[in-house]
């Protein structure tokens, strides 16, 4: 019997830590979503002139603030 509670307990422990890892990865996701949108509008309210400057076209903007936060366009 004694057995039988020290696996139950291993078993708790393990999805513990798998809750703890999915949440965690959830919230990361949340936190680069959020980034990812303010990017977004940043760049969005710069003007033509604002963009050129930065060596950048409007139809870019969505490209580099991915990249910004998640690394390269897949």
């Amino acid at each position: 019997m004694p057995t039988t509670i020290h696996m139950r307990r291993s078993a708790l422990h393990i999805l513990g830590e798998d809750l703890s890892a999915a949440v965690y990865a959830a919230v990361q996701r949340l936190a680069d979503y959020r980034m990812y949108r303010r990017t977004l509008r940043e760049l969005q309210d710069l003007t033509a002139r604002d963009l050129s400057d930065l060596g950048m076209h409007r139809s870019e903007i969505k490209r580099v603030a991915h990249d910004a936060v998640y690394g390269h366009w897949s």
